[in-house]
């Protein structure tokens, strides 16, 4: 039989070993409720820089109208036509669009510049984090992979005519898409520095 105390070092050794490799192990949990945290405070909307109304849209150009149609149709705007004279030209048809009751309360608009907002629809949420690199269990900086969905959609986002209107909307509510961030160890934990979902929203046409 070994000695006792060269079996007690043995046994101390081994528990040191055993604890050195739970406390290295990467905490997939801790990245989900990172990147959860992060895109807690940041809502998804249906264009990805503020847009000004009211606004006007020539009726006969349909990438113009059909996302304005649509909210409009969904109750969160009001639509009035008017004829727009022309220099020289004549004149056409347009659709000038505001903000309706409902449209307001659910308007997100943007502090730096008067007039401008948009319409969001609810914010990310990590289901899965599909797994990071580098594989090492002790760096500070991680690339991490995930799968996440939209939560907190409202009725007026559902419908089929807003998803025709705009992809990025069926898209990003039609299930499981995937992500990268990038994750940093600070002295509160996990934090991230950069994120960027599968299915980001589009600007709004101009054409």
């Amino acid at each position: 039989m070994p000695e006792p105390k060269l079996f007690r070092l043995a046994i101390g050794a081994a528990l040191l070993i055993i604890a050195g490799c739970r406390s290295n192990n990467v905490d997939q949990g801790a990245f989900k409720s990172a990147i959860n945290d992060y895109y807690r405070g940041r809502q998804v909307c249906l264009w990805s820089a503020p847009i000004k109304l009211p606004a006007q849209a020539d009726t006969s150009n349909d990438q113009q109208t059909k996302g304005f149609d649509a909210l409009t149709d969904a109750g969160m705007l009001t639509r009035t036509s008017e004829e727009k004279k022309r220099f020289l030209i004549g004149s056409k048809q347009v659709n000038d669009y505001d903000l309706s009751e409902k449209g307001r309360s659910a308007w997100t608009p943007d502090s730096s510049e008067p007039g401008y907002g948009n319409f969001c629809f609810g914010h990310r949420e990590v289901t899965t984090v599909d797994g990071f690199t580098p594989p090492e269990t002790n760096a500070t900086q991680y690339t991490v992979n995930y799968h996440s969905t939209v939560s907190g959609v409202p009725d007026w986002a559902s419908s089929a005519e807003m998803k025709t209107a705009f992809p990025s909307l069926a898209a990003a509510t039609s299930g499981q898409q995937t992500g990268t961030a990038t994750l940093v160890k600070s002295n509160n934990g996990w934090e991230v520095t950069a994120a960027q979902p599968a299915n980001p929203a589009a600007p709004p046409s101009s054409e």
